[in-house]
């Protein structure tokens, strides 16, 4: 079954969600989407370009902020939300931009401390910058009325919107992925020098793949921002990059719908375990180590191997019988 089929499927479920009342809460449900998006964003840097990246948060964060200051400011707009939704895509770009032409002249760890140095920048800054509302962060953000149609402050509406955004999101990595911009990036993962002697200039597409992934990790942050209302310090801290690191992770790096599960895991053990407080660090900790240890390829990853091993197995060709040789006649 092919990706689209499946993501179709999952889409036709998650539509299902308002529909039975009790099953589970679509405000949780929105919230995974979210994460699931961040995480995608995160895969096509790390499991696509082969580059580790402690910025992600600032990006998500970034995003955030532009999206909830101008949805106070300007959300009884008619043009409000999309307005909002974009400008704190492309602010995130912008930061990723700024970040990505600095730190990808270098390669391995010291591209991610780059990444992680520059992201504290961002943090101070809306620690410091009176519209980011501080260590208090931004409260109380209108979801607003979507072309003058849709009211988002109902959970439905803003459920389906949400959805819509998430659909859209996941597809258009997906293309991403499988066209030859795609497969470049993967070309230079893999061999970086070959793909160089073939022309490609490596770093600009890494670059390009930078950006993208910062857009992308701000299109999850604009959508958190109007589903809870609220952008805190917490969106823009190191914690929530490493999050996201364990969330690819455990889902299956290089795969498409392993940040998918591995944001649900996550989001699930963290909503779930709320009652355990501090604990469920701890747990989740326990999981991610038993992860590393028997599915090193994360939770998808190991079900797509297991799959192509049964596949070679079921396609490789049975071993013909020997037949005793027969006794010449005297």
């Amino acid at each position: 079954m092919s990706t689209r089929t499946l993501f179709s499927v999952l889409v036709a479920l998650l539509v299902l969600v308002p529909l039975v009342p009790g099953l589970i809460y679509p405000i949780f449900v929105m919230k995974v989407m979210a994460y699931g998006l961040f995480a995608c964003a995160f895969n096509l840097l790390l499991g696509f370009t082969g580059l580790v990246s402690f910025a992600h948060a600032a990006f998500l964060g970034t995003a955030g902020y532009v999206t909830g200051a101008l949805m106070i400011r300007f959300g009884a707009h008619p043009l409000g939300v999309p307005a909002a939704f974009a400008a704190g895509v492309a602010a995130a770009g912008l930061v990723g931009v700024a970040i990505g032409g600095l730190a990808i002249r270098r390669r391995g760890i010291y591209f991610a401390m780059i990444t992680l140095a520059l992201s504290q920048i961002v943090y101070f800054l809306a620690v410091q910058v009176g519209w980011t509302g501080g260590e208090d962060g931004l409260q109380g953000i209108p979801r607003g009325t979507l072309l003058g149609l849709v009211d988002l402050s109902s959970d439905t509406a803003m459920y389906y919107v949400a959805l819509a955004l998430f659909a859209a999101g996941f597809l258009f990595i997906d293309r991403v992925v499988h066209s030859p911009f795609g497969q470049i990036l993967q070309a230079v993962r893999d061999n970086e020098a070959r793909a160089v002697s073939l022309g490609y200039d490596a770093a600009r597409f890494q670059l390009l793949a930078f950006v993208l992934s910062a857009a992308l990790a701000g299109y999850a942050g604009a959508l958190k921002a109007l589903v809870f209302g609220l952008v805190s310090l917490n969106d823009v801290s190191l914690h929530t990059s490493t999050e996201v690191v364990l969330m690819t992770l455990l889902g299956g790096v290089g795969t498409l719908f392993g940040p998918l599960v591995g944001a649900a895991l996550v989001v699930g053990l963290q909503n779930y375990l709320a009652t355990i407080g501090d604990l469920v660090t701890v747990v989740i900790g326990l999981i991610f180590i038993l992860c590393v240890s028997f599915f090193r390829r994360g939770v998808v990853g190991e079900g797509l191997h297991w799959r192509q091993r049964r596949a070679a197995r079921a396609a490789k060709p049975l071993p013909e019988p020997e037949h005793p040789p027969v006794a010449e006649a005297a």
